[in-house]
């Protein structure tokens, strides 16, 4: 049985408001992060999941294992109340880390590649003006 869940934590980071998405599938957690620029309300929050909710690039995931265990409606009530002051986890943290070191390395590889491209380019173009200069031209 696919079993999902889905968790945002907004907090100020020095001069912006981030949204850390957090998305759990089958006890695989995967991580997203927004930035919000203003302070946004609920409803401002709930429209951009509406609206952009299916392009969010979740990252890889990482295992976590989480008991489902029905609470009493008062204690899941306090229970919501707690983790709105709560920041986001660890493991969305590692989440988070894990995909920006995949796109650190892809991007180190592109760099490399335009870098040899450029090298082979101005070699390529430092021949031909050699040959021009030998034929006098």
């Amino acid at each position: 049985m696919n079993r999902v869940s889905i968790s945002c934590n907004i907090f100020f980071d020095n001069s912006f408001w981030i949204g850390v998405f957090e998305r759990v599938v089958d006890g695989k957690l995967s991580a997203v992060k927004v930035t919000f620029g203003k302070e946004p309300n609920d409803k401002e929050v709930y429209e951009y999941i509406n609206n952009y909710y299916t392009k969010f690039n979740f990252g890889s995931s990482v295992t976590t294992k989480k008991k489902v265990k029905i609470k009493n409606p008062k204690r899941l009530q306090r229970a919501v109340k707690k983790s709105c002051d709560k920041t986001f986890s660890s493991k969305s943290q590692q989440a988070l880390k894990l995909q920006f070191e995949e796109y650190k390395k892809e991007r180190k590889k592109n760099c490399s590649i335009q870098r040899e491209e450029r090298k082979k380019y101005l070699f390529e173009l430092k021949q031909l003006k050699r040959k021009r200069k030998h034929r006098g031209k």
